[in-house]
């Protein structure tokens, strides 16, 4: 299949982005660039991955050569018109999985695909629902997964993911980091 032949550089430090991409078969290459998160205030909050997922493509674009596509991902974990980003604390984390607790929200990827003469930009959108959390399962949770580099302070493929999330819409690799089915159609008429 010729999509998954085409050279692809990641740019994201993300771990599960480059398992998931792995998992499907595609060829990359993890290269980053340190790019400041920051969005317009004014941004409607379902647009904020997208923005940032452009903003690190094109933060990245001098690595791509000829024939290379960089790909550049985001992910925002939104309740009530809230970002919950990563935490920055044990506290910080606390205070995220609490507003969770028991709540439907979703999770937005952004993409961007960048060539020298080309961009797109999509998103994926899943929404998650979990059951109540104690406080001690948070502590728990914290504790055993160290959740500080996941928006919401949590992943799917964890405890938290396993025990106390009773329902998806979406998809699975959405939630976890990358629409993975996302990709590989906008490769395909890349």
């Amino acid at each position: 299949m010729d999509i998954l032949n085409k050279k692809i550089i990641l740019a994201s430090k993300s771990p599960r982005r480059s398992q998931l991409l792995q998992q499907a078969g595609f060829r990359f290459e993890v290269k980053t660039q340190d790019i400041e998160e920051t969005y317009p205030d004014d941004l409607d909050r379902t647009k904020v991955a997208e923005y940032l997922a452009v903003k690190k493509a094109r933060g990245a674009a001098h690595y791509i050569t000829d024939d290379e596509i960089l790909l550049a991902a985001d992910s925002v974990v939104l309740l009530n018109d809230t970002i919950y980003e990563k935490p920055t604390d044990v506290t910080d984390a606390q205070r995220i999985l609490r507003a969770l607790s028991g709540q439907r929200h979703e999770v937005i990827t952004g993409v961007c695909l960048l060539s020298q003469n080309k961009e797109v930009a999509f998103s994926g959108v899943s929404a998650v629902y979990f059951d109540e959390l104690s406080d001690a399962e948070i502590d728990y949770y914290i504790e055993h997964y160290q959740p500080f580099d996941k928006a919401g302070a949590y992943a799917i493929q964890e405890w938290i993911g396993l025990c106390k999330i009773n329902k998806i819409e979406g998809t699975y690799a959405n939630i976890m980091g990358l629409p993975v089915e996302l990709v590989y159609q906008h490769l395909a008429t890349f």
